[in-house]
């Protein structure tokens, strides 16, 4: 009979990493879920192989018994129905959810998370309160926060000539060419964070750049002189 009051991490990528380095200085048991069995090959703490979506996978992690799931998943489809079914599995647990995209957020909630975290929704508060502080200043827009280890979001002004001008997120492919992804465009003092691949990049942009340290290093390399 297992003990009631674990928590359950659902992803074992950059954010389940992250909570992952927390939860093993803590005294509470935790599982986490992944289907990429190679993540786990020098892990030293109680892990399943599998999907964090599919119903019999989450029964095995316990989430009937669970205190807290978090689901870190990178699809956010995915991220519904894990939430959905472990919402369905324990009405009592705290479900806290990470979106890959603002569209989603509303989705993840209905589906029975009481937390939504999304990095758009951080990068275009950073924008906003950026641009607010710089009014009628002369300052300097390229600046940068640590989310978690690792990871971090840079600020970017986009700059007359840039390469990125008139380039669509799309078409510049960073997720695939470098592994970094813009999640918000300060534009004419609006904050845009409901970013889709057809967005254009236009100079006087300022962008928000989330990655890894090496990953925003080679970005700034290649776009931004």
């Amino acid at each position: 009979m297992e003990t009631k009051g674990h928590l359950v991490v659902l992803g074992y990528g950059d954010v389940g990493k992250s909570l992952v380095k927390v939860l093993r200085d803590g005294p509470f048991r935790f599982v986490v879920v992944d289907s990429n069995e190679k993540v786990f090959e020098y892990a030293d703490f109680e892990h399943i192989v599998g999907n964090g979506a599919d119903e019999e996978v989450l029964i095995s992690a316990g989430v009937k018994t669970s205190s807290f799931v978090f689901v870190a998943l990178n699809d956010d489809t995915n991220v519904i129905f894990a939430t959905l079914i472990a919402r369905s599995l324990n009405p009592d647990s705290t479900i806290v959810a990470r979106a890959n995209s603002v569209r989603s957020i509303d989705k993840i909630y209905k589906a029975g998370a009481d937390y939504v975290g999304s990095l758009s929704i951080v990068a275009g508060q950073m924008l906003a309160k950026m641009t607010a502080s710089c009014v009628g200043k002369s300052c300097r827009m390229d600046e940068d926060i640590m989310l978690y280890e690792g990871i971090e979001i840079e600020i970017h002004h986009v700059e007359k000539g840039s390469s990125m001008d008139k380039k669509s997120i799309g078409t510049m492919d960073l997720e695939n060419k470098i592994g970094c992804t813009i999640v918000a465009i300060e534009r004419e003092g609006l904050a845009m964070i409901d970013l889709t691949k057809k967005t254009l990049i236009r100079a006087g942009d300022v962008i928000a750049v989330v990655g890894s340290s090496k990953q925003i290093s080679e970005f700034k390399e290649k776009y931004i002189k």
